[in-house]
């Protein structure tokens, strides 16, 4: 019988709660009823709708019990506090003291969820290993994901996001990492924060979190690297690590010779050449591998390790899988997905993989480009400043989508504009009318462009060209 994550007594203890029955254990956290498993402890979190109203649905399901604020809401084991958030918060922190896992830690303007991921898969390979699902990054993620950390961790991965300023000065204290690593510093949040020089001072405090003599992890390559370092300095950081191409790095890659499905490469280890592989599309993830492995050398993992967990990695849903779909009349693309998220930095990155993809006999490059949010007074320039390295990606029609990429059409040589669509309603229309037989189809744009909606819809398609393709 496995061990379980909570007994009713500990979680009390945990939360600072009240127990109106003992005896249960909890083997899983759960905040959605849809996904909740039996076992699991329900966390009644009020964001949109109120996890009250759903925690007789927790019990009936199987729930092993309730954390509630309200407890006539339901009958059955509950757990009561003063205020469900805080009483997640604090079960998060009792997890964290009754563990000896090395924590890591993890942010950036890009690339945070795949490093993320990356290291998790590393950790797994290392012994057990505990991580954020999805990006469960912010103010109720991050504590949701410490209270699902088993006592047994090893080492365990946290991703943080924020916004606003003071955001992640608040996670960092509940994960208190002993490695916090920042990945890149680029336009993202530009609006909220409004200058490059605060999104650094913001995901620099990561670092205020530190354990004591813990280790700082920083891009060597990044225009406000040395910013960085001074936030480090000024930390409780013991050690710092950087990585990139930058000469001098802790890590750096040496050479790496990039295809259209991954590559191999060289780095330098701590002066100690490595060989690796990766099947990413797009030379930043070369970059992304030499943060994983500083990353996970202040975690005490072996390089060797790491990389050979490096090398399993393919892409995933929404980070550059690619695959076949069939529209009508028999033609075949080869769709792109890289519609998760969006900011210029992580556009370009997608462009400069684009580049080595050929497409099938006489198909063409296509890309469909979301806007991109949350730019500030520059978003019209930053979208626009997309144009030349769309055409050096060799991209030969564009669709636009949402009101931002207006700024991007125009910008364009008018030979590429092939379409601007007010929203993601009409692009699937769009697609299959000017997509040919052996087009490269590239989606991309922030989440609430709504280009995922049509990685959805030639998904669905995806099945019958497996065949043809």
């Amino acid at each position: 019988m496995s061990t379980p994550l909570w007994t009713a007594k500990q979680a009390a203890e945990a939360s600072g709660g009240r127990l109106t029955e003992g005896g249960w254990t909890a083997t899983g956290v759960s905040i959605d009823t849809r996904t909740l498993q039996p076992g699991d402890l329900f966390v009644a979190l009020t964001d949109r709708r109120d996890g009250h109203d759903f925690a007789q649905t927790a019990l009936d399901k199987g729930a092993a019990a309730v954390l509630v604020s309200r407890p006539e809401v339901c009958s059955g084991p509950r757990l009561v506090v003063s205020d469900v958030l805080d009483g997640l918060v604090k079960l998060g922190e009792g997890a964290r003291r009754r563990s000896d896992a090395v924590r890591v830690g993890v942010t950036g303007s890009v690339g945070k969820t795949s490093v993320k991921e990356a290291l998790a898969a590393v950790f797994r390979k290392a012994g057990p290993a505990h991580w954020s699902e999805k990006s469960y990054n912010n103010h109720w993620g991050v504590p949701l994901t410490l209270s699902r950390m088993p006592e047994a961790t090893r080492h365990a991965v946290f991703e943080m996001g924020m916004n606003h300023k003071g955001e992640i000065s608040t996670l960092t204290q509940m994960v208190r990492p002993h490695v916090a690593m920042i990945t890149k510093i680029a336009p993202a949040h530009l609006e909220n924060l409004g200058s490059m020089e605060a999104i650094a001072d913001a995901k620099s405090e990561i670092f205020e979190g530190l354990e004591a003599d813990g280790v700082a992890v920083i891009p060597a390559d990044d225009e406000f690297a040395p910013r960085l370092m001074q936030a480090v300095q000024g930390s409780g950081a013991g050690f710092m690590l950087d990585f990139g191409l930058t000469p001098g790095a802790a890590v750096r890659i040496l050479s790496y010779d990039e295809g259209p499905d991954g590559g191999v490469g060289r780095m330098d280890v701590m002066g100690k050449p490595m060989d690796f592989r990766l099947r990413l599309p797009g030379a930043h993830q070369a970059v992304n591998a030499a943060g994983v492995v500083a990353a996970a050398l202040g975690a005490g993992v072996d390089p060797d390790l790491a990389l050979d967990a490096l090398s399993e990695l393919k892409p995933t849903a929404g980070r550059g899988v690619a695959f076949f779909a069939q529209l009508s009349k028999g033609r075949v693309v080869e769709v792109v997905d890289e519609s998760y998220n969006a900011n210029p930095a992580s556009m370009r990155a997608a462009f400069s993989a684009l580049k080595l993809r050929k497409p099938h006999g006489q198909g063409r490059k296509l890309a469909v480009i979301g806007e991109m949010l949350e730019l500030g007074p520059d978003s019209h320039a930053l979208h626009a400043s997309l144009a030349e390295p769309l055409v050096e990606a060799g991209v030969d029609q564009v669709i636009g989508v949402g009101e931002g990429a207006r700024a991007l059409m125009d910008a364009l040589p008018p030979a590429l504009r092939a379409h601007w669509c007010e929203s993601a309603d009409t692009v699937v229309e769009s697609v299959t009318e000017l997509a040919r037989d052996g087009d490269v189809v590239l989606v991309k744009g922030s989440n609430a462009s709504g280009v995922h909606k049509l990685v959805s819809s030639l998904r669905d398609k995806a099945a019958s060209a497996t065949a043809s393709a």
